[in-house]
């Protein structure tokens, strides 16, 4: 990642130097957010005529003349819209910037905003941006030329503050390596080798279900959403317990490395993208990387559900009826709602430590885009769950809206032979709620009191977690990474109670 400084005045002035400024629309046109002398000269321009709006992300690059002290070097101007600093989003202005300045050598970003908070954002939202995949390409880019990033401010920024922007941001770019792997190099057990390798030398201990312990300790929906593939499932526990810990978390994650839909197979459009189905898996696994290296005083363990959901003579045919590992049968109707079998597996298995609390995190269902866009992750659970990860997102910069469990949707889920079904055939009606309230089924009772469920909340990222649209803020195209930041932020949290 690049270096980032924080520092009280501008670097000196070079040809490979990009000085970044913010600029507001106001009712008058347009104005620069600072007082310091070195921008004068431009105050005085139209800038109206240079072709600045002020729109938000909007960037236009002006060299600095030869009065100028810093003459040579290149100004940035940022819109960032009409809001007040209060609300100004500067995480994704960071990320503007982190885009659009990677061809220069050196960048300073100048506030007149005090807040520490503004600050780090800035910082965090620029490292976000500075991402690219160019694992597969056979032309490799050229080494982009972005070494170091200053922010200029009066702020004394802890060196704790930047430890732990670094490590998040690390944490998301891991997040979206993982995503934005091909299924022919990433499948369940090259899954579990990444993470392997990613838990080195941390305080996470590491338990692996293979096919064979799978099928004989009761987790019957990974088992048979994997028995399609020649190359099988696998559940994955990593487990970080600090001394002293009273808390405990519990996040479980969707790992399909492909998703065809299996025998209710997909069409050919609608199977491309599919290798992103595995991003819950990949953002549990890397929320718990973030805990330890933070060294969180809370007790954490995610649940990775790993399998390939594929077509073939042994694949799981719809009325097959299989069982749970709490118990509970399920009559598969569809092949192609499988993510929500394996999650029931892997809630089933968290609840038996009793821990606090529980999420659960996948690329759930097409319905969620339907109803919240590409942008939103869809939030279900229990009120106060609900609110506690509402707080977390909206400290990590990220989208949650809360959806309803409409329990009048629950008769969609009978079946006449088990328990339950998957969903409904042909309803096309609440197909993100009907989805959490199937896997509401699989949370357990409290350790002290069996009429009272664990706190649970089901997070459908099928919108944010790919981005397969031109890059944005620090958002790049692909892989996102979308909801990491908001469990360490949950996790934070936690820890503090």
């Amino acid at each position: 990642m690049v270096k980032t400084n924080f520092a009280k005045k501008l670097p000196a002035a070079s040809k490979f130097l990009a000085i970044a400024v913010a600029l507001r629309q106001t009712d008058s046109g347009v104005e620069l957010l600072t007082d310091d002398e070195t921008f004068d000269s431009f105050k005085s321009l139209d800038l109206a005529l240079l072709g600045c709006t002020g729109r938000f992300g909007e960037i236009t690059l002006i060299p600095f003349g030869e009065t100028s002290s810093h003459y040579g070097a290149t100004l940035a101007l940022v819109g960032v819209g009409s809001d007040s600093d209060s609300e100004t989003d500067w995480r994704q202005v960071g990320g503007s910037l982190g885009r659009a300045l990677n061809r220069f050598t050196e960048v300073a970003v100048y506030t007149s905003n005090s807040k520490i908070k503004t600050v780090l954002d800035i910082a965090e939202g620029f490292a976000l941006a500075d991402y690219s995949y160019t694992v597969y390409k056979s032309a490799r880019a050229p080494k982009k030329s972005l070494e170091t990033l200053t922010i200029v401010s009066d702020c004394d920024v802890p060196d704790s503050e930047q430890k732990r922007i670094s490590i998040l941001v690390q944490c998301v770019h891991d997040t979206r390596d993982l995503v934005n792997q091909p299924p022919n190099d990433l499948y369940p057990e090259s899954f579990v080798d990444f993470v392997e390798h990613g838990v080195g030398g941390l305080e996470i201990t590491m338990q692996i279900w293979d096919e064979v312990a799978l099928e004989a300790e009761g987790f019957g929906g990974i088992s048979a959403v994997g028995k399609g593939s020649t190359r099988p499932p696998r559940l994955v526990k990593l487990s970080y317990a600090p001394q002293g810990a009273t808390k405990h978390i519990a996040l479980v994650g969707k790992g399909i490395t492909f998703d065809s839909g299996g025998l209710s197979l997909k069409s050919g459009a609608a199977m491309v993208g599919m290798k992103y189905d595995m991003a819950g898996a990949a953002s549990v696994y890397q929320a718990i990387v973030g805990i330890a290296r933070l060294g969180l005083n809370v007790r954490a363990t995610s649940w990775l559900c790993l399998a390939e959901n594929l077509p073939s003579g042994s694949a799981t045919r719809p009325n097959d009826v299989i069982k749970i590992r709490n118990g509970k049968t399920v009559e598969v109707l569809n092949t192609d709602a499988e993510g929500r079998l394996v999650l029931a597996d892997g809630l089933s298995a968290a609840c038996e430590e009793f821990p606090d609390l529980i999420v659960d995190v996948a690329t759930l269902t097409g319905a969620a885009t339907v109803a919240l866009g590409n942008r939103y992750a869809g939030l279900m659970g229990d009120a106060q769950l609900v609110t506690d990860i509402e707080k977390a997102a909206n400290r990590a910069g990220e989208l949650v809206w809360h959806m309803p469990l409409a329990q009048e949707l629950s008769a969609l889920l009978e079946s006449q032979v088990a328990d339950l079904a998957n969903t409904k055939i042909g309803n096309r009606v609440g197909g993100m709620l009907l989805g959490g309230l199937f896997l509401k089924e699989f949370i357990g009772p409290t350790e002290l009191n069996s009429k009272s469920r664990i706190a649970w909340a089901h997070l459908d990222i099928a919108g944010p977690a790919e981005n397969e649209d031109a890059a944005y803020g620090y958002t790049p195209k692909g892989g996102t990474g979308a909801i990491v930041r908001t469990l360490v932020e949950l996790a934070e949290q936690v820890s503090k109670a």
